[in-house]
């Protein structure tokens, strides 16, 4: 039986079920680093997050996040402010989830994915 949480099969980890749009910086115990991109116009795979990161902004663009049924679960559009290339905020855990870049840009995201600590 596995530990791991039923929202985060390790077959829908951004690593294995994105590849296409996660590349792997640094991993050790305690961080994994992502560098993270969606093209204009393009759609990521269906994939989780299963760690809290800081993610921090080199390029953005509007795009609308989905659940693993198609739900929109988020559409930056509707927010007032965007993030700025050189921003950087928090991020919970991501749940089954794609990402579909509707700007005109290149969205760029690198993140820093906090691993829980044994104490």
């Amino acid at each position: 039986m596995s530990s791991e949480p039923a929202a985060f099969p390790a077959d829908l980890d951004a690593m294995l079920a994105a590849a296409d749009n996660h590349a792997l910086l640094l991993e050790n115990d305690r961080v994994r680093v992502l560098d993270s991109w969606v093209k204009a116009g393009e759609s990521t795979a269906l994939h989780t997050h299963e760690w809290p990161s800081v993610l921090y902004v080199i390029g953005f663009s509007d795009f609308v996040r989905r659940d693993a049924r198609g739900d929109v679960v988020f559409d930056s559009r509707e927010n007032a402010q965007k993030p700025a290339p050189g921003q950087a905020f928090w991020s919970a855990p991501l749940e089954p989830h794609f990402v579909t870049n509707v700007g005109d840009s290149d969205i760029r995201i690198i993140s820093v994915e906090i691993k829980p600590q044994d104490e």
